[in-house]
């Protein structure tokens, strides 16, 4: 793989088990890449072993006066820097494509994993973590995967250096053949706990990213209540924290270092101090101890890379390991029915929406109100309508005409079920690109948005529009739609959802940011436009619950009754409580009058 090639067809199934096994995956993923790249290494640092030797043979051929010999020494120079040079460039080439390209796999299961799970993604795994994954610990792990093969090379010149100077140069080889293992393995004590405080480094750093996150996208309602400068406190201690995290790790990766530097010093004095001694008793010849002495200070470079895979893996570890935990998540969480294995055929068209945990049954061609005490319960009843179960205690999908929707291929279950959560995401772009999403035709965007009391938005994006656009189709929203107000982006929102026009419309809170008038109207107006197609709305507002023509309560984790708003207003106590709001006091009032009334009835 070329990163001219980029992306990949099929980025493929990782091994999301563990951050190690992760990291393994990516690796055997790339073998070609790492093989080349490692090939180009073992060329380049055997260029680099290999100078020592004829460093040597070469002050052996000016000490003895052996032109020819000098000859020869400086031809295999000449060759030994043309690999040194040949191995360098493509060595940077080849390892620079390995991270390029394990990062873009990893980028591409990512936006997978966010396209098939969608806004139930954050609900199991925080915002700021998602955008930290999909930032800097993509550049970590990918720093990672090239590294080993370089490594490698390094430690098979290291190999070739102390295996060499046994044969060359015996005497003084035995000091370098356990020097300089020594040297390479000493930091192994301290890894451990640099490994820990990088650890809390980038803990601490996924805490400051969702923080941020959350300010940014609260921002307007942050200073609404006067709440900015709290959170911007709160964000100033988190980022001190980091600081302080990074500095105590940086400390430890400068012991590291400072060892890296001073044990080749010392064991350089040692092969100077040796072998001078061994040179003046005859037993080693000055061509010898000058290749002993290049051996060593050559290999402080490839050493550096012993360094580097610590380094490597230690930043790269934990990053994996948030990798997999997001890749590891399925639309069907552990431990729950069905999944998402072979896909089964679609089901006939008008069949009943089920929900099999809460005992729900919305009618085809309905519109169906559920309302909810608990709010979590209503995100998690909605996820699972639409095939998307994400519940951590387990549970099968909704069914859909008997059929479960998480056994249908991804494609076919969003185009039977279309869902709208409480924060619906707005991209920038135009009005018409925003409303141009797949739909069946039958619904024309102006009819969506005059059902969602979308006129004062299109006023409003006109008004912002730069001259010449006349057309508020061809008005741009910004990003997120920012520049909206708050009830301005849940209406634009829902005018996508309508126009999609799906079998089964489930909406989720569509209108607790809008005003009892506006609310009363977008009922109206999504009862008519939604005639004979099943829609089920999550919702305590009398205002909708009025308007649809059956509402469930789901009490306690099931269904407890069932009928219209005002049947259920009249007779249910735990109904009345949730939509009008009413306190335990309130209620007890309420059924003593009803009982006071009863009894004068009577009389």
């Amino acid at each position: 793989m070329q990163i001219s090639d980029l992306p990949y067809p099929d980025p493929g199934v990782p091994d999301a088990r563990s951050g190690p096994r992760f990291l393994v995956w990516l690796g055997r993923g790339q073998l070609g890449g790492q093989l080349q790249s490692l090939g180009w290494g073992m060329v380049h640092f055997g260029g680099v072993a290999g100078l020592p030797y004829a460093v040597g043979l070469g002050v052996e051929a000016v000490v003895e006066h052996d032109g020819a010999r000098l000859l020869r020494v400086g031809a295999l120079l000449l060759l030994l820097g043309v690999a040194i040079s040949l191995g360098d460039n493509m060595l940077h080439r080849t390892a620079v494509t390995n991270w390029i390209t394990a990062a873009a796999r990893v980028q591409q299961l990512l936006a997978r994993k966010t396209a098939e799970l969608g806004s139930a993604l954050t609900r199991r795994v925080a915002a700021g973590e998602v955008v930290a994954v999909s930032t800097g610990d993509v550049e970590k792990i990918g720093w990672f995967v090239e590294a080993v093969s370089r490594f490698l090379a390094a430690a098979f010149s290291v190999v070739l250096v102390c295996v060499g100077l046994l044969f060359y140069a015996p005497a003084i080889g035995v000091v370098v053949a356990i020097g300089i293992p020594v040297v390479a393995l000493a930091v192994l004590p301290l890894l451990p706990r640099a490994t820990q405080r990088a650890d809390v480094q980038r803990e601490k750093a996924g805490r400051a990213t969702e923080l941020a996150s959350d300010t940014v996208a609260g921002l307007r309602v942050l200073r609404g209540i006067g709440g900015e400068e709290l959170f911007l406190g709160r964000y100033r201690e988190a980022s001190q924290e980091v600081r302080a995290a990074a500095v105590r790790s940086a400390r430890m990766w400068a012991v590291i270092s400072a060892i890296q530097v001073v044990l080749p010093g010392a064991l350089l004095i040692t092969v100077v101090w040796y072998g001078s001694a061994l040179v003046l008793d005859g037993r080693l010849t000055v061509g010898q101890l000058v290749a002993a002495f290049s051996a060593v200070a050559t290999m402080l470079y490839p050493l550096r890379h012993f360094e580097e895979i610590a380094m490597a893996y230690s930043f790269s570890r934990p990053s994996a390991k948030r990798a997999a935990r997001v890749l590891s998540l399925t639309r069907a969480a552990a431990g729950e029915a069905g999944g998402r294995g072979a896909a089964v055929a679609a089901p006939a068209p008008g069949g009943d929406l089920c929900d099999p945990r809460t005992g729900l049954l919305a009618p085809a061609g309905r519109f169906t109100a559920v309302v909810c005490g608990d709010p979590d319960l209503a995100g998690r009843l909605a996820d699972r309508l639409g095939g998307h179960p994400m519940d951590p205690d387990g549970g099968a999908s909704a069914l859909l005409g008997g059929v479960e929707l998480d056994a249908l291929a991804l494609d076919t279950a969003r185009g039977l079920v279309l869902v709208q959560d409480k924060d619906p995401v707005l991209l920038s772009g135009t009005l018409r690109e925003l409303l141009g999403v797949p739909a069946s035709g039958a619904v024309e965007a102006g009819a969506a948005l005059a059902a969602a009391q979308c006129a004062d938005v299109l006023d409003a994006l006109l008004q912002s529009a730069p001259d010449g656009v006349s057309d508020p189709m061809d008005a741009r929203i910004t990003e997120r739609g920012r520049s909206l107000s708050g009830g301005q982006r849940q209406r634009l929102a829902l005018a996508r959802s309508l126009v999609t026009d799906p079998e089964v419309l489930v909406l989720d809170e569509p209108t607790s940011a809008v005003d009892s008038h506006t609310e009363a109207r977008i009922a109206d107006g999504i009862a008519a436009l939604r005639a004979g197609r099943t829609t089920v709305v999550l919702a305590s507002s009398p205002l909708l619950l009025d308007r649809a023509d059956q509402v469930v309560l789901i009490h306690e984790g099931a269904v407890a009754a069932v009928g219209t708003h005002r049947e259920l207003l009249r007779d249910d106590r735990r109904y009345r409580a949730v939509v009008t709001r009413e306190t335990e006091e309130e209620q007890r009032l309420s059924r003593l009058g009803h009982v006071l009334t009863e009894i004068e009835e009577s009389a």
